[in-house]
């Protein structure tokens, strides 16, 4: 099967090289598609340059609305025209370590939508405080409570799709901006009743560049279960 991974880029110029080559070490037949925010220090530039490197490498520049929602259904649709038969989400910030995809891209030949899970047994993080693990797992708790999916780490983004799941959860009619977008995708995927395993994975901590959290960020996170619950369906 045809495989993209859809990576959202907004000043990730320390690292997309290290990221690109570790992609194609991980998987080489693998396509990518970096979807950049019109990022002030150059990172589409650094990617432009490499792709005699790497030939299925694509560079999509945003124009419209910001944020990490609006990149990943711009990107998303892309794929999907393109007719990609798996699509990939994963951060440029080599927090998802690549080296994974192997068994998620096998998962995925049984599954619609394989979440790549801190929070199930052989999984975890490096290089967080006690606190910062104990807020993730409290929104993850959070949010299975409200919405009722039963996932133990809804809030993820290393994902891989079936392209057919992707269309059955609506991505087009997403409203989510932020990270948020996450949950929402999980909370339409189990709706639709759409088979989804989780892959155990280790989550280090970003070493360069700045994290895109912000209040309004936090602020939807915090929303989005109870909309989702409670919302027009």
């Amino acid at each position: 099967m045809r495989s993209i991974a859809v990576v959202p880029t907004y000043n990730e110029a320390e690292n997309i090289e290290t990221m690109l080559a570790r992609l194609s070490a991980a998987v080489p037949e693998l396509h990518v598609m970096v979807v950049d925010d019109a990022s002030p220090d150059g990172t589409a530039d650094i990617a432009a340059r490499l792709h005699a490197l790497y030939p299925g490498l694509q560079i999509l520049r945003r124009t419209g609305p910001r944020g990490l929602g609006h990149a990943y259904k711009e990107g998303i649709r892309s794929a999907l025209e393109q007719q990609y038969d798996r699509i990939i989400q994963m951060d440029a910030d080599l927090s998802h370590d690549p080296a994974y995809l192997p068994a998620i891209l096998q998962a995925s030949e049984t599954a619609d939508l394989v979440i790549g899970s801190r929070y199930v047994r052989g999984g975890g993080v490096l290089h967080w405080p006690w606190y910062r693990i104990l807020l993730s797992r409290i929104a993850n708790r959070y949010v299975r409570l409200i919405t009722g999916v039963p996932i133990a780490d809804a809030t993820a983004g290393f994902r891989c799709w079936k392209a057919e799941a992707v269309i059955a959860a609506r991505v087009n009619t997403m409203t989510s901006e932020g990270y948020a977008f996450a949950v929402e995708l999980t909370y339409r995927a189990h709706r639709a009743g759409l088979r989804i395993v989780e892959v155990p994975i280790v989550f280090p901590d970003r070493r360069y560049g700045q994290s895109k959290m912000s209040r309004k960020v936090i602020w939807e996170s915090i929303r989005m279960p109870w909309r989702l619950r409670f919302g027009r369906r």
